[in-house]
């Protein structure tokens, strides 16, 4: 009994003690700091008939919606339109520094307060990514994803160096823990979407993507009808999703198939935004997905600043290259020179000696 106990400590020990998934969160951090800032830049010409006071939904009814739901936005503080153009730029710069990693844990808080609030200012815009980033960027908060891929200040550095050292420890466990429940999180999403589609008459027998690809809010012209026209596209596309998304918690269990299928959600996300028009959802999903591939991240990183380094060596070669003639030229005029100079400083009796034998 000792043996298996001592096995399970130790490996409880290494999962505490040594951070797992850095990069991939800190991907994570970076596209969900995208959406944002995507979504507030996408509604800035209409920001004050969406979000303001005087609004497609007027300040009274936003705030008797408020009290019916039990919940909160900083846009119902004021009824000021300048309160309401304070918290909109606001909450653009929050979903910028998230994105450019500046901020740490607290800029990352209120990009989420802001986005909260804005969201519920004009809930009929949403399109089903909202949820999910409600519930992921607490877990990342957990997290150490201002690791990487951020324009580090330094700040939380020196703040962290004045914590005891019992609180330090605690960084490792609670980033794994993050790390966790977004794990959870993104497995229970896919697993639970799966069973309510297999219990639909329309998902059993395959014509289901046939009827969603038609609903006016999802079609996009041009490209939806590729689809619903073709029998073997509906079929292939109905059931391969059902498959897929039952089956996708298993594919995350076993690490040699987690990043394929983080891969297959990422391409399965850019379908739904592609031919449905759900960039936001499936920008937040795809978010998620990189958590899983923090192994194929960090050989892109690798490769790119190969290349970066590459080019940059070609470029310095061609310049070295191309100074090469000029030197030399430069070179042979200044020997004509030093001559023509010594020539000039030759005395008479050694000019005067040299002209009878000439």
């Amino acid at each position: 009994m000792a043996g298996p106990g001592a096995g399970l400590l130790g490996t409880l020990d290494t999962w505490s003690s040594r951070p797992l998934s850095i990069l991939g969160v800190s991907a994570a951090r970076a596209v969900l700091g995208l959406v944002g800032f995507m979504y507030y830049v996408s509604q800035y010409a209409d920001r004050h008939y969406l979000f303001g006071p005087e609004g497609v939904l007027p300040h009274d009814e936003f705030l008797h919606e408020l009290r019916e739901s039990g919940t909160f936005s900083l846009y119902a503080w004021s009824s000021s339109p300048a309160w309401a153009e304070f918290v909109f730029h606001a909450g653009a710069l929050a979903a910028l520094a998230v994105l450019l990693g500046i901020g740490g844990r607290a800029g990352l808080a209120l990009h989420w307060l802001f986005l909260w609030s804005l969201y519920q200012r004009q809930s009929a815009l949403l399109d089903g990514g909202d949820n999910l980033a409600y519930l992921v960027i607490p877990m990342l908060l957990l997290t150490r994803c201002y690791d990487r891929l951020a324009l580090s200040t330094g700040l939380s550095r020196r703040l962290t160096r004045h914590f005891p050292g019992s609180v330090r420890a605690l960084e490792a466990p609670l980033h794994n823990l993050g790390v966790l429940a977004i794990t959870a999180q993104i497995c229970l999403v896919y697993m639970v979407s799966g069973l309510y589609k297999v219990q639909g008459q329309v998902w059993q027998d395959g014509t289901a993507l046939f009827y969603i690809l038609r609903v006016p809010e999802f079609t996009q012209p041009g490209l939806s009808n590729l689809v619903y026209d073709n029998d073997l596209l509906v079929y292939l596309g109905t059931y391969g999703s059902v498959l897929f998304q039952v089956y996708f918690p298993l594919g995350i269990l076993v690490p040699r198939l987690r990043p394929w299928a983080a891969a297959a959600s990422i391409a399965f996300h850019l379908s739904i935004a592609l031919l449905m028009g759900l960039t936001s959802f499936a920008l937040t999903m795809i978010a998620c997905d990189l958590v899983f591939l923090t192994g194929p991240l960090e050989k892109t990183l690798t490769l790119c600043r190969r290349v970066h380094e590459r080019l940059r060596q070609n470029r310095e070669d061609r310049h070295h290259e191309g100074g090469g003639p000029h030197q030399e030229e430069s070179g042979s005029e200044s020997e004509s020179a030093l001559a023509r100079r010594r020539g000039r400083e030759r005395s008479p009796g050694e000019r005067t000696t040299s002209t009878p034998g000439n």
